[in-house]
């Protein structure tokens, strides 16, 4: 008699797993606990069922559960690699997913560029009053004066750049099983990604506009935060695949965490520069400087 268990296909077949109801539950409580918070900062209440809601800590047990939820599925998944149940067609359609969810990615930032560039190329547009008085009817507009691209920004395009050149040699180290290559041009890649992060958050705290009051600085805080947000999540990718190299989880067969991570980061070091051409130096030209 055959072993039933034995693989007749290259599909994985996993177990019943918790995970993807978990995952529903947590972004539940998260949807209703940013409204609960958002109501909270406003000083309103939010009655659901008779009880007020109105506080932070709705959201941020709904982020724990999620965040919780992210790491256990992730687990199984490393889990299942160590296993061989990673087949070729597993593995392939992993790579299918990941790239899906890139794509997904670079729709949300559409969205935002569509904003920026909407209220950038159509400033004066008669039927939108309101923007005009924002706008003064031309971009960027009147009494903004604006970030120079060729200071704070240009560093951390070089600083992006080179972390894209780091995370590629590591990619290549471990292809030739050279592990010292792989854990230095990780460690790298995650300082180039703090770095990034650090200038950033300067450039946020000495800019000469605010979020409010002005559409230039909302559709660019939500554009560049949008992606600073992006590079921190994806310097949290490096830094696990730089825990797991260290754990001597990645082979040059079976890496598709890493491969994931650098395909991730790729996108980011991509949208910068089009962030970086398209909103700090045409975005912003002809229009004061700010200095200091």
């Amino acid at each position: 008699m055959a072993d039933g268990h034995n693989r007749q296909h290259d599909y994985h077949i996993i177990d019943p797993s918790p995970w993807p109801f978990l995952a529903s539950i947590g972004a539940f409580i998260m949807a209703i606990g940013g409204v609960s918070y958002m109501r909270y900062l406003s000083a309103q209440p939010f009655e659901l069922f008779g009880v007020n809601l109105a506080n932070p800590w709705v959201f941020f047990i709904g982020l724990v559960l999620v965040l919780y939820t992210m790491f256990a599925w992730w687990a199984d998944t490393i889990k299942e690699a160590h296993e061989g149940h990673h087949t070729r067609v597993v593995s392939l359609h992993l790579r299918y997913g990941m790239i899906m969810f890139i794509a997904s990615e670079v729709m949300f930032f559409v969205a935002w560029f569509w904003a920026f560039f909407d209220a950038s190329l159509f400033p004066g547009e008669a039927i939108q009053a309101a923007r005009t008085a924002f706008t003064g009817g031309h971009w960027p507009p009147k009494g903004i004066e604006v970030l120079d691209p060729w200071h704070l920004p240009i560093y951390n395009t070089v600083i992006l750049l080179l972390s894209g050149t780091t995370v590629t040699w590591a990619h290549h180290a471990l292809l030739h099983g050279d592990r010292k290559g792989l854990i230095n041009g990780l460690t790298l890649t995650v300082l180039l990604g703090l770095l990034f992060t650090f200038v950033q958050g300067y450039e946020y705290a000495h800019a000469p506009f605010a979020f409010k009051n002005s559409i230039y600085g909302a559709t660019f805080f939500m554009a560049t935060g949008f992606h600073g947000f992006h590079v921190i999540v994806g310097t949290i990718f490096l830094l696990v695949c730089l825990v797991r190299a260290l754990k001597g989880d990645f082979t040059p067969k079976q890496h598709f965490g890493f491969e994931a991570a650098a395909w991730y980061w790729h996108f980011v070091d991509v949208v910068w520069l089009f962030l970086f051409f398209a909103i700090y130096i045409w975005g912003g030209w002809g229009a004061p400087l700010a200095h200091g």
